[in-house]
């Protein structure tokens, strides 16, 4: 992923999540619809999620001091982290608890304006695709041939998944409301606003574990790509020079750490060795662009006897 692509989808997304946001709260005032409030939270909580995600985007920018050498890459994974905590308390809960209340002491919604969530709904439904539809071309050059489900499970970018997730909870959401609030419409038993709430919490719950789980792994350390390992061992052997073993980390989305232990002959010279190394290093990068920091140690492979 580009930054300037991240970038974009965020910012669509924060653009439709704060318009979306007033007119729901705007709705919810108006008609008192459980479904309308826990909607308008979710599309709060959202637009915090998507600052988040810029701000993180703009910290992992640091140059590496002499308190973090390999720089700050993975703050990136930790404000991603911290957008599933805000969409899993934030989102998910209050609308759990907003529909228990409801289904305790369901009502009717009041007013004269029961179009109102109506036309929010649907006018949310025209935004939130707009954002879906960018961040779904935003993705599709890193994605490839891949399923939209591996691709979330092995980006190490974690801005386009958490935004397609976020997306895509948002529409199944707002058909939720839509549903809940029409049915309270026609039947007048506001049960049917209950529902819908508590279908967007549990939504919200799923979507913010899914995202919890893969930005932890992201957070832990994860290796580079298969495709990216086989390029690495590829243009190290091109040298002809031996691999005993082989670990790669992503220290940010696009900042990768190589190390590699390689064979050398027993009667190679220390300036054969330099150079075999310093060559193996160009190959590298010029087949892994985004491994930047190379750590090569030269050794003699031991055969063992039978």
């Amino acid at each position: 992923m580009s930054a300037n692509g991240g970038t974009k989808a965020i910012v669509a997304a924060l653009a439709a999540n704060l318009t979306i946001a007033v007119l729901k709260f705007v709705a919810f005032v108006l008609t008192l619809s459980s479904s309308m409030l826990a909607e308008a939270i979710h599309s709060v909580a959202d637009s915090g999620n998507q600052l988040l995600l810029l701000l993180g985007g703009k910290r992992a920018q640091k140059a590496a001091s002499p308190e973090h050498p390999f720089g700050y890459g993975r703050e990136r994974y930790i404000y991603a982290f911290i957008v599933s905590i805000v969409l899993f308390s934030v989102g998910g809960l209050f609308a759990l608890y907003e529909a228990w209340g409801k289904i305790q002491h369901p009502h009717a919604i009041e007013g004269g304006f029961w179009w109102v969530p109506l036309a929010v709904l649907v006018g949310a439904i025209v935004a939130e695709s707009f954002s879906f539809k960018t961040a779904i071309a935003e993705s599709n050059p890193l994605r490839g041939k891949q399923s939209w489900v591996k691709f979330i499970r092995n980006a190490k970018q974690p801005e386009l998944p958490v935004i397609l997730l976020e997306d895509f909870g948002a529409l199944v959401g707002l058909v939720f409301a839509l549903l809940g609030v029409g049915l309270t419409l026609i039947t007048g038993d506001g049960i049917w606003d209950a529902l819908g709430t508590g279908m967007i919490g549990l939504l919200l719950v799923a979507i913010a574990v899914v995202l919890a789980v893969e930005t932890k792994s992201l957070l832990l350390g994860e290796s580079a790509t298969k495709e990216d390992v086989a390029r690495i061992r590829t243009a190290i052997e091109a040298g002809g020079t031996g691999i005993i073993h082989l670990k790669t980390l992503h220290l940010g989305p696009e900042e990768l750490l190589v190390a590699a232990k390689i064979s050398i002959g027993r009667a190679d010279s220390g300036q054969d060795i330099a150079q075999a190394i310093d060559d193996a290093e160009v190959r590298i990068r010029a087949a892994v662009p985004i491994a930047r920091v190379i750590y090569l140690e030269p050794d003699v492979e031991r055969v063992n006897a039978s």
